[in-house]
């Protein structure tokens, strides 16, 4: 038998250079395209007090994180440029790394998916996909932190997912570190506020102390420090007034003192020449 020869391709001819001018979209086309329309809002029920929860926790974030992270709330997250079927509208969502900034929707294949999500459960989720089906949603959106808050749930009102190896991991309800919010550096409490009940808050602190003020208390804080300044300012001007006058007190009594050693001195420099007189008179 003989041997089989391998087969010599021949070399790959190059590719003719494109035609002068010729552009995408220059040519003939089947059909005009079809962009994907991308809605900004639809139609859904909001009950008043998950309104002023969800605004509150927007403006907090807002107020502390403008300068370094772009946020949004109730805005619709697409991660799928060929639809609009894949979408989200977290309560509040946090980019880090882009300055605030105003938006009508965010899609992730032109800003990058968010690096944090948070829900906020009320009444109005009555009807919306249940929470399995939403947390494969924000998996798919790449959304690599996922807090949902119950206020209702006395016992368990903060849940946490973290984005593990390609899947979202919920944090044991026995994890000591079940509040931190990792992207913020921050951390999460609840706060019992007199007309909202629940309130999900931001801390410095893991107890929940050092709270991050909503805009109110901002305001309340910046009047409060302005009038501690204010009556500082007064209590030194005070001060500043009483020694000026101690000091005009001391110089006077100084003054009055040095007038009363030369009275002294003159009346000892008197008697000391009547005493030298007597002794020169003849006796």
């Amino acid at each position: 038998m003989s041997a089989i020869e391998p087969t010599v391709r021949p070399p790959t001819a190059p590719r003719p250079p494109a035609a002068p001018g010729r552009r995408v979209g220059a040519h003939v086309y089947s059909r005009p395209p079809e962009p994907v329309y991308f809605p900004e809002a639809e139609e859904a029920p909001e009950t008043n007090r998950h309104l002023e929860l969800r605004t509150a926790l927007y403006l907090i974030l807002k107020r502390e994180l403008a300068h370094t992270a772009t946020l949004g709330s109730d805005q619709f997250v697409y991660w799928d440029p060929r639809t609009s079927k894949k979408r989200l509208a977290p309560d509040a969502f946090v980019r880090l790394g882009v300055p605030h900034r105003t938006f009508r929707i965010w899609k992730t294949w032109l800003h990058g998916a968010p690096d944090l999500g948070v829900e906020i459960v009320s009444d109005s989720d009555e009807g919306e996909p249940d929470w399995d089906e939403k947390l494969e949603r924000y998996r798919a959106a790449g959304i690599r932190e996922i807090v949902r808050f119950h206020p209702e749930d006395r016992e368990r009102p903060i849940r946490v997912w973290d984005a593990l190896d390609g899947d979202l991991v919920e944090r044991a309800s026995d994890d000591p570190d079940l509040r931190a919010c990792e992207t913020l550096g921050l951390w999460w409490a609840v706060v019992e506020d007199p007309s909202l009940g629940p309130m999900l808050r931001l801390a410095r602190d893991r107890e929940g102390r050092d709270l991050l003020p909503t805009p109110d208390e901002a305001e309340a804080q910046a009047r409060e420090a302005e009038a501690t300044a204010r009556q500082a300012e007064a209590t030194a001007r005070q001060a500043e007034a009483t020694a000026r006058e101690s000091e005009a007190k001391v110089r006077e009594a100084n003054e009055k003192l040095a007038a009363e050693v030369q009275a002294l001195r003159a009346e000892l420099a008197q008697a000391t020449g009547k005493r030298r007189t007597r002794r020169r008179s003849p006796g």
